[in-house]
């Protein structure tokens, strides 16, 4: 027994042995395929938000069907204003975020979230019209609009008519009230 377990053919046997447990314990153990993103409820940090700025904040009223809220965030702008930050992955799991803020000059801010200051065309969605932005590079979409008292972009790997959807279900919240 003692040369057996010292030998090649012993430490061979004992890795067959190890390699066999770990293959039927990979067999045996249940393993999801499905796709997981998670999902973040954004309703506090827009509820934040709205007590931290001067202005009417705009939000989904209800997310576009099939999306996947998945991020977000306040930050800081260059000027020091306050911005918020959205992140989706959208029914066919490309990427769209909305990002709002007063932060002045507003085409800077619009230019910086965008990734371009090139103008493509325009959309109308529910009515109003958006700057339509593409930098080919990222592949990336933008939609702008420019507002009196707040900048609003959705950009991302979405195609247009998704990026269209986030903008057709923003609304404005009222004014938050201390």
């Amino acid at each position: 027994m003692r040369r057996f377990s010292q030998s090649f053919y012993g430490y061979a046997v004992a890795l067959f042995i190890c390699l066999a447990a770990v293959g039927l314990f990979l067999l045996v153990t249940p393993q999801s395929r499905e796709e997981h993103i998670p999902r973040l409820d954004y309703s506090i940090t827009v509820a934040n938000f709205g007590h931290t700025v001067p202005y009417q904040v705009w939000a989904p009223a209800k997310d576009p069907e099939g999306w996947i809220p998945n991020s977000n965030r306040k930050a800081k702008g260059a000027d020091g204003s306050e911005v918020l930050f959205l992140g989706y992955a959208t029914a066919e799991r490309e990427h769209a975020m909305f990002a709002q803020s007063n932060e002045k000059p507003a085409a800077e801010f619009a230019n910086r979230i965008a990734n371009t200051n090139k103008a493509v065309g325009t959309q109308q969605v529910g009515g109003v019209a958006w700057e339509q932005r593409f930098r080919e590079d990222k592949k990336q979409r933008s939609l702008v609009r420019v507002l009196p008292d707040v900048t609003l972009v959705i950009t991302g790997t979405a195609d247009w008519p998704e990026l269209a959807a986030l903008a057709a279900s923003l609304q404005q919240r009222p004014l938050a009230t201390d």
